[in-house]
């Protein structure tokens, strides 16, 4: 059990849950463990910004500290947490050789959000027009990322996908991986029967946070490719284009006459997923699984997405709508769904089935916290078993350790 254990969370940005499906992710974390009678500091060397997570609701600690600064060894020895949680493998890169040294006994877990190394070798891939796996095994992301598995007692993979791959491609031991998805809150009847019915939505809608690049690609192929063929069968819908921190590039192709709209954050993802008819996510690389199309389950709201877009997010369940990689096939699905209230209706359910079987909330919790109070039961051997892991600790300790102190030591002097 976790009660009365004290839960550090280190993140390289303060949580904005309302801008990207990584920060819901660390709320909803923050949750599993406050419903547990965990204390929770959360601590960052960010600033804050006009859309991070209002905590203030929270028992929650809010730290700020300060990179390459040797404040924070104090910090770590004062609140002497029992779990520490990185938000990503880079916050673990800065702080988990101090975490290890001034807090040995206390559990480290690395959230990985998604696979960073293989949304960018998927990147690199498709702007060469090569195959990905000898691009993801030769990039520096990929070593530094499986380096961070290594180093930490439990990573959490929040895709399938990438628990397969981990295991087959890197040998990563099973010990060292638990897979966690996001926990959405499955529907209440009352809830489904207020969804807007097929006739009450128009339109076509996109979201997604524009610093997260397989979302500009999403939306600059829906500009340049797809939207104009959708528009030729359809001539009277819209798409409406939603998703924080749009550039100067995303604004520019906003084109009334084309229904193409961009409209910038949405205050209420739901509310404007709900109400309309379809959503476009036609991701062309990525990892992870895509909090946009879990919301649109969640809204009963059907989808075409890409292979990649619904990757690890269906195993076994026929789709919320349709999967097509293909322009033709594509634009194809979307009138279809666009335009038949049968298909609609049929996948509108079908996104239910997976909600309700696949993101089992209630069932995934448990086996998280079976995994985490055997894990510390048993921490001594666990470690033990992982020598890679100390290795590379052991190093890091070594190189980044000393990097740290020479910065720190830098900036006091050119202060």
């Amino acid at each position: 059990m976790l009660n009365d254990q004290h839960l550090l969370i280190i993140c390289t940005v303060w949580p904005e849950p309302l801008s990207s499906a990584a920060g819901s992710r660390m709320m909803q974390l923050i949750r599993f463990f406050l419903d547990r009678s965990c204390r929770v500091t959360l601590a960052c060397d960010a600033h804050r910004t006009d859309y991070s997570g209002d905590l203030s609701s929270y028992p929650i600690e809010a730290l700020k500290i300060e990179l390459n600064d040797s404040g924070f060894d104090h910090q770590l020895r004062e609140l002497w947490p029992s779990m520490v949680l990185f938000d990503r493998f880079m916050t673990e890169e800065k702080y988990g050789w101090r975490v290890a040294e001034q807090c040995p006994e206390a559990l480290r877990i690395l959230d990985t959000e998604d696979l960073h190394c293989l949304r960018k070798a998927r990147q690199l891939a498709l702007k060469k027009q090569q195959d990905v796996l000898p691009l993801l095994l030769q990039s520096d992301i990929t070593k530094r990322e499986m380096a961070s598995i290594y180093r930490c007692d439990l990573s959490l993979i929040i895709s399938t996908y990438e628990m397969e791959l981990l295991q087959t491609v890197f040998k990563i031991d099973p010990q060292l991986l638990h897979y966690i998805p996001l926990l959405p809150d499955y529907p209440e009847q009352q809830e489904i029967c207020a969804w807007p019915a097929y006739d009450e939505r128009a339109h076509f809608v996109s979201i997604g946070n524009f610093l997260h690049e397989p979302n500009t690609d999403a939306v600059l192929y829906l500009k340049e490719v797809l939207w104009p063929l959708i528009r030729k069968e359809l001539p009277e819908a819209e798409l409406h284009v939603y998703g924080a921190y749009p550039n100067e590039r995303i604004r520019q192709l906003h084109h009334e006459k084309e229904g193409f709209l961009v409209k910038g954050r949405a205050e209420n993802a739901k509310e404007v997923i709900g109400a309309a008819r379809v959503l476009l996510a036609p991701l062309r690389f990525g990892a992870g699984i895509k909090g946009k199309l879990l919301e649109a389950m969640l809204c009963g709201t059907p989808s075409v997405t890409s292979s990649i877009g619904a990757e690890g997010m269906h195993k076994g369940f026929s789709w919320n709508g349709a999967i097509a990689d293909e322009p033709s096939a594509f634009v194809s699905s979307a009138v279809s769904l666009y335009t038949s209230i049968g298909h609609w209706k049929t996948a509108q359910n079908q996104g239910l089935a997976i909600l309700r079987d696949f993101y089992d909330t209630a069932a995934h919790s448990a086996a998280f916290l079976e995994r985490l109070t055997t894990l510390q039961q048993n921490l001594p051997s666990h470690r033990m078993s992982n020598f890679i892991g100390a290795m590379l600790l052991h190093h890091s300790l070594a190189s980044t350790k000393y990097m740290a102190r020479w910065i720190e030591l830098k900036n006091k002097t050119q202060a």
